[in-house]
């Protein structure tokens, strides 16, 4: 079956897809990005995902490249071409093509989008036994709220951590505190049984997963703080995960090669995984 890709306003062979050479984001990471999950053809999240992008486009000064009903109108045709049952759609828009210098262009360029979609197995309720996590300096800069495709510290961040065994890196600010991960967020369960993230500032990602888990978490009573927390509570804590909209809630049961407690998925993690698994299935339909 053909694969298809979304490109500036053509549906094209994946093989085939191409942007110009001198298109912003290829050449100065000028664009932002966003990435949906898909469970049983159901779009998990789409309205805040898209609430993201237009901050996002907001506070870089991109336009919208097409009206937002005609990026969902997109968005469903693209899923319908590839079948897209259980997977992830992208999404990336630029400030577009222009002659290359770091200024803005000085003429009107129509900003670049592209989309494309991804098959990925199906997420279950079962966690497994968990997956383990490594520290790394956040190198990033100071504006980490926004979501750009200028990702090369966690992707150095990410490789380090898989050379290492580990799965996900977790990223440490100049004071000791975890700020997130190199594409999740940072969850951790102390041993008096708070639920524990940063609080959304310029130094995180406000993620779409993240924002469900907390109501979540308040409609099951869980007692729920928003505040820095070390490496090394981390390291103490009763239990640790991570979400996004690619991998769930899913339990760390590893911190630079320690365990977490005793090494094995905790009820916290479990629930709010099941929680959340029932939720995505709970989705939007697209037909």
């Amino acid at each position: 079956m053909s694969r298809y890709a979304y490109v500036n306003g053509r549906y094209v062979d994946h093989r085939e897809a191409s942007v110009h050479i001198e298109d912003r984001g290829y050449q100065l990471a000028d664009g932002v990005y966003e990435v949906v999950g898909v469970r049983d053809g159901r779009l998990i999240d789409e309205k805040l995902h898209l609430d993201r992008l237009d901050r996002s486009l907001r506070e870089l000064r991109i336009g919208w490249p097409v009206a937002r009903p005609t990026l969902e109108f997109i968005i469903r045709e693209l899923m319908r071409r590839n079948r897209l049952r259980d997977g992830l759609v992208y999404m990336q828009v630029t400030r577009g093509v222009a002659r290359r210098d770091h200024a803005f262009p000085t003429q009107p360029v129509k900003p670049a989008l592209v989309l494309t979609t991804k098959n990925t197995r199906r997420i279950e309720a079962d966690a497994g036994a968990g997956i383990a996590v490594k520290s790394a300096p956040d190198i990033r800069w100071e504006r980490c709220d926004i979501k750009t495709v200028a990702l090369l510290p966690n992707v150095l961040a990410k490789q380090a951590a898989r050379e290492s065994g580990a799965y996900e890196a977790w990223l440490i600010d100049g004071q000791g505190n975890v700020t997130e991960g190199a594409s999740t967020n940072a969850w951790i369960v102390t041993r008096d049984g708070e639920l524990v993230t940063r609080a959304t500032d310029n130094g995180i990602l406000a993620g779409i997963t993240r924002q469900t888990l907390k109501s979540m978490a308040s409609d099951l009573q869980l007692k729920l703080v928003e505040r820095p927390f070390s490496l090394e509570e981390a390291k103490q804590a009763r239990e640790a995960f991570i979400t996004s909209a690619t991998s769930f809630v899913t339990p760390v049961v590893k911190i630079d090669g320690a365990p977490v407690a005793d090494g094995k998925v905790g009820p916290t993690a479990r629930r709010l995984r099941e929680e959340y698994v029932r939720f995505a299935a709970e989705g939007e339909a697209v037909t």
